[in-house]
C-alpha cells in the first residue's frame, strides 16, 4: 500500500531550510564585515627626505636673584651738649707779712716714719745659706767626734741615717732641734744631743740683713766592724 505524502508537511520543512540558510549568510556577512581590513595606498614616508627646520634650542642661563638688600643701620643721634660753663673765682691773698734781714726763718721738721716692726720669720731658702765655721766637711767632724753610738742600737745591730730638722737664728746659735725621719733605739735622740750642743753657724742672710733659716740635715749612724 503506498503511503501519501503530505504536502504541508514539505512545506514547513523547506521553510526551516530557508531560514537556517539565511540566518547563517546573515552570520557570514558579520563576521566578513568585521574582519575586513583596508589599507592606505598612499606609500610609506621617508624619514631621510625630511627637513630639519627645527629652532636652534637657545640655552637659557639661570636666573639670578639679587641679594636682598642690606638692612638699614641707624645712625645714633648726636645731641649736642653744651660746655661748661668756667666759674671763674677771684682768691683775695694777704700778704701782710714784711720780710726783712733780720726774718728767722724756721726750719720745717718732718716726723719720722715709724719704724716697721720686724716680724719674726723663719725662713727655708734664703740669699745666703748658714753655713758652719770650716764647712761641712768640719760639721760632720764635730758630729762623728762628739757622738756615742747608742748602746741599744749597737747590740740591734742598727744603722742608717737619721734626718734632724733645726732653726740657725740670727745670732747662728742651732735652736728647735727635732729628729724629723729616724731609725730608734736610742739613734734619734743621740742626734738631737748632738745638734744642740753645736757651736754657731754662720747666720744665713736675706736682702743683706740676717734672720732665721729653718735647715735639715742628716746625721749617719754606721757601726764599725
Amino acid at each position: 500500500m503506498e503511503l501519501k505524502k503530505n504536502p504541508k508537511i514539505d512545506l514547513s520543512k523547506k521553510s526551516t531550510m530557508l531560514l537556517n540558510l539565511g540566518l547563517s549568510i546573515s552570520l557570514l556577512l558579520v563576521l566578513v564585515a568585521f574582519e575586513w581590513r583596508s589599507y592606505d595606498d598612499s606609500g610609506l614616508l621617508d624619514l631621510g627626505q625630511v627637513e630639519d627646520d627645527f629652532e636652534d634650542i637657545m640655552e637659557i642661563p639661570p636666573t639670578e636673584q639679587p641679594p636682598p638688600p642690606p638692612p638699614k643701620v641707624q645712625l645714633p643721634e648726636i645731641i649736642e651738649v653744651p660746655d661748661e660753663e668756667e666759674i671763674e673765682e677771684e682768691i683775695e691773698v694777704e700778704l701782710d707779712v714784711e720780710v726783712t734781714e733780720e726774718t728767722v726763718v724756721e726750719d720745717i721738721v718732718f716726723e719720722e716714719a715709724p719704724e716697721e716692726e720686724e716680724v719674726d720669720e723663719v725662713f727655708t731658702i734664703v740669699e745666703d745659706q748658714p753655713a758652719f765655721p770650716g764647712g761641712m766637711p768640719a760639721f760632720y767632724k764635730f758630729v762623728s767626734d762628739n757622738m756615742n753610738y747608742p748602746a741599744q742600737a749597737r747590740r740591734m745591730g742598727i744603722e742608717g741615717r737619721v734626718f734632724v730638722q733645726f732653726v740657725v737664728d740670727k745670732d747662728g746659735s742651732v735652736t728647735e732641734v727635732k729628729a724629723v725621719k729616724g731609725i730608734g733605739a736610742g739613734c734619734d735622740e743621740e742626734a738631737e744631743r748632738v745638734l744642740r750642743s753645736s757651736p754657731k753657724f754662720k747666720p744665713g742672710k736675706q736682702r743683706g740683713r740676717a734672720v732665721k733659716v729653718r735647715m735639715v740635715l742628716p746625721i749617719i749612724f754606721k757601726l764599725n766592724n
